[in-house]
């Protein structure tokens, strides 16, 4: 159970690092501020049809929105 324990302590540690990063440049963390994500796997077809808004930021892509959003 070490292992796992590590690897989830691992998981969570970069996961905050992202956030903060993302905080910085005052960017969603999720769509990374494009306001838009992609399903898996169809990030590089390049095919508008499979965007979706980001429901965590509501579309904007702002920070702020996702941190408020976060709260709830």
């Amino acid at each position: 159970m070490g292992l796992l324990n590590a690897f989830n302590e691992w998981r969570e540690t970069r996961y905050a690092n992202h956030v903060e990063k993302m905080k910085d440049l005052e960017k969603c963390p999720d769509c990374r501020g494009k306001g838009f994500q992609y399903f898996a796997g169809q990030e590089y077809m390049f095919m508008d049809d499979d965007a979706y808004y980001c429901a965590s930021c509501n579309g904007s892509g702002e920070y702020d929105i996702w941190e408020s959003n976060q709260i709830k």
